[in-house]
């Protein structure tokens, strides 16, 4: 047992590390504000109060939180579709057809949002496309359009892969019993499938709405610069700024979100299963 528990150290020395310390230290930096030198400090909601004041940052805070939740609604409308079907595919099919959901992930992020300026710009793929139908050049590129198109593109594996997985374990012999009681099959669906897949689709909307509502390099490359979400504000008061003591209180404003929106699935999770398990 002791063996077990040495073996543990390391990731809680890593954990204390690279989790618990930098925390700690955006809650400190939240809650001051520099003083006269160098090495003194005043405690104050200052930078709570100016955000919470600031009608610009809470449009940008509401422009975020719209975008997120835009994405994960489109990714859950056109990934369930996908992974029903791959969950109703044969052996082989199924491997091929999750592979091919898989590959672009295998591809670093900043890389997959890149090649989207190329094809969204005015001489990309698309206005290209169309120009052979006598159609454009359309702007694309640097609009909400693209912004929520990089968003969904990004983060729609996670929404199918969570479906998926939940689809894949469901019971065939619940749908069997549906059909002996008379159920068509939409009707098994609405009853059946889709209940039992609710733990599936929570996993998808926390995995989606999680990073997109704290998105900052896609927004930046496909809108331009001009289209500022809450990470983009963070990232300008770390990097740009250099106020990080106001770029840690939105940090942990987004924090304080972020958990919210975790207990709220957690407990919309809950209900699925016990809706399911009736």
């Amino acid at each position: 047992m002791k063996q077990f528990r040495r073996m543990a150290y390391p990731y809680i020395f890593w954990s204390v590390v690279m989790i618990i310390l930098p925390m700690l230290l955006i809650v400190m930096y939240a809650f001051t504000q520099k003083g006269n030198d160098v090495l003194t400090f005043k405690v104050t909601l200052d930078n709570f109060i100016r955000f919470f004041s600031d009608p610009i940052f809470m449009d940008v805070l509401k422009r975020s939180m719209w975008v997120a939740v835009l994405t994960t609604v489109l990714c859950l409308v056109l990934g369930y579709p996908v992974a029903y079907i791959i969950a109703q595919a044969d052996g082989r099919k199924k491997v091929m057809l999750v592979l091919l959901i898989t590959i672009p992930m295998w591809i670093n992020m900043l890389v997959r949002t890149y090649a989207w300026v190329g094809i969204l710009q005015d001489k990309g793929l698309i206005n290209t496309i169309l120009g052979f139908f006598g159609i454009g050049p359309i702007s694309l590129i640097y609009t909400d359009f693209a912004v929520v198109l990089g968003m969904v593109y990004n983060f729609i594996p996670f929404m199918i892969l969570q479906i998926y997985t939940a689809l894949s374990k469901l019971d065939k012999s619940y749908l069997e019993a549906a059909s002996d009681l008379g159920a068509n099959k939409l009707q098994s669906f609405l009853n059946v499938t889709l209940p039992l897949s609710l733990p599936g689709v929570i996993s998808g909307i926390t995995l989606v709405f999680l990073p997109a509502v704290s998105s900052f390099f896609i927004p930046k490359m496909l809108g331009g610069g001009q289209y500022v979400l809450i990470g983009n504000v963070i990232e300008s008061q770390f990097l740009t700024s250099g106020n990080w003591n106001f770029g840690s209180a939105i940090s942990l404003i987004m924090a304080v979100i972020i958990l919210i929106s975790m207990y709220i699935t957690k407990k919309l999770d809950k209900t699925g299963l016990n809706e399911g398990g009736k």
